[in-house]
């Protein structure tokens, strides 16, 4: 999953984006109103984290810029400003959820992985497909009766693989959903992260689960009898 954080803290943003990362997610920054509204406006991102005090476009005018452009992420409002009426506007403009400062890293962790379950209709924190579960909440992976762990990225690419098992996913797009946005030249890097994540899943001799469809990209399919 790949979010964007939008706040001009010299601090706040840097902890942000490390300890999402942390969680295995891959996160961009922006400092300002105005490098937000570009970025959330190109890049498919599945959550926006914005503040609203933002220097040269404040954050009330990105969600309305955004929610215009048809960009229909969730967004997460996280502002030191928490009268009623600051948290009416913000639903109104059309954010999904808000969350005043100060605040416990722990529970904006959890709002962003419920915003994304409901994001993508996922009923249940576990992740199942065949034989294989993957657990958003703990990061945990399961083949059958074999757990086994997974790097940051690993978990990512996984994660996305089981949302949209048997579709045809193709390196642009898994570039775009985990890495950062400044990443280059990552089509080497996507195949040695498949090959590890390959590993993990068939370490006990298990059917390869992973299918490379050449010239398009890779899915999460059936073995071949």
């Amino acid at each position: 999953m790949r979010l964007l954080v939008v706040e001009d803290h010299p601090e706040l943003g840097p902890d942000l984006k490390t300890g999402l990362e942390e969680c295995h997610y891959a996160v961009d920054l922006a400092t300002n109103g105005e490098d937000g509204l570009a970025m959330g406006s190109l890049v498919p991102y599945d959550l926006i984290i914005l503040d609203i005090l933002l220097p040269d476009l404040d954050g009330w005018e990105v969600c309305r810029r955004l929610r215009a452009l048809r960009r229909r992420m969730p967004i997460l409002f996280l502002t030191a400003l928490g009268e009623v009426n600051h948290r009416v506007q913000g639903l109104d403009l059309g954010a999904d959820d808000y969350l005043v400062k100060p605040f416990a890293f722990r529970e904006l962790e959890a709002r962003v992985r419920a915003l994304l379950r409901r994001e993508t209709s996922e009923r249940s924190p576990l992740l199942r497909f065949l034989d294989l579960t993957l657990d958003t909440r703990t990061h945990e992976g399961r083949r059958g009766e074999r757990s086994f762990s997974l790097s940051s990225k690993e978990y990512a690419l996984l994660h996305l693989l089981m949302s949209r098992p048997r579709e045809i996913l193709s390196r642009t797009t898994i570039a775009e959903h985990i890495w950062d946005y400044d990443a280059d030249h990552l089509s080497n890097v996507i195949d040695v992260y498949i090959r590890h994540l390959r590993k993990a899943l068939c370490a006990a001799g298990e059917p390869d689960l992973i299918q490379t469809v050449r010239g398009s990209g890779y899915r999460l399919k059936e073995p071949l009898p």
